[in-house]
Parts: C-alpha cells; sequence; structure tokens
C-alpha cells in the first residue's frame, strides 16, 4: 500500500511540474500599441519594412541585430534583436519577434520566421505553363 502512495505522489509532482512548464510558455499576441502600455513579454506578429534600415555589425556586438517591424494594426516600430541575424532573414514573408518595450524600442529575444515557400516559384510556373 505505501508503495502505492509513494508512487501516487511523484505522478502528481510530475503533472504539476509539467503544467507549470507549459504554462510558462503561454505568452499573449499583441500589437506594438498594446506593448508599450503592457510591460510583460509578448509575441508581435508583422511584417519586414524592407524600406527601413537593417543594422547588424557581428564584430562589434555579434547578439544584437536590429529592424523595422510593421505589426497587423499597420504601426511601425524599431526592433532590437539580442540574438544573431538569422540567416536568409530579408526572404521572410511574416516575422513574430518574442520580447517587450524598453527605451523606445521592442527588444525582443525570440524571432520565428516564415520564409517563401520553395514551391510558390514551381506553381508560378506551371501556371504560366498551361495558359
Amino acid at each position: 500500500m505505501q508503495k502505492t502512495w509513494i508512487i501516487s505522489i511523484v505522478m502528481i509532482c510530475a503533472a504539476v511540474a509539467l503544467l507549470v512548464n507549459a504554462s510558462a510558455d503561454l505568452t499573449k499576441y499583441a500589437g506594438f500599441e498594446d506593448a508599450k502600455k503592457d510591460q510583460n513579454i509578448v509575441k508581435i506578429a508583422g511584417t519586414l519594412r524592407k524600406d527601413k534600415e537593417m543594422n547588424y555589425d557581428p564584430e562589434k556586438n555579434p547578439n544584437l541585430f536590429s529592424f523595422y517591424l510593421k505589426d497587423v494594426n499597420g504601426v511601425t516600430e524599431k526592433v532590437n534583436l539580442h540574438a544573431a541575424k538569422p540567416q536568409d532573414f530579408e526572404l521572410s514573408e511574416q516575422v513574430v519577434v518574442t520580447g517587450k518595450f524598453e527605451n523606445e524600442a521592442f527588444e525582443a529575444n525570440e524571432i520565428l520566421l516564415k520564409c517563401p515557400s520553395k514551391y510558390n516559384d514551381e506553381e508560378k510556373m506551371i501556371k504560366a505553363l498551361s495558359k
């Protein structure tokens, strides 16, 4: 009987630890305006402003990359990513950054890129040939 109790307690502790770990990743999505008001960590989805400057100097600071992002509400803000510049960053269609607003810029510590599919060009070529 005591063995069953010990196993039950261990299982309950493992379940609680799993729930706490899973809830830590529940970051809400917001726009730049909401992120300015809320000083918690948020995720912002948007598109890269390719017409604005991008700064990355790996010799000076390899873990700082600055760029401009336009959120889903149409607001454009500067983003400072505290990581190396992702490969093929300029090709991304959509960008999701995780972080919070500090010092007039969005300070991001994580980034997720949606790059164009390699099949897009093939689909366009097939459609053009079928006409």
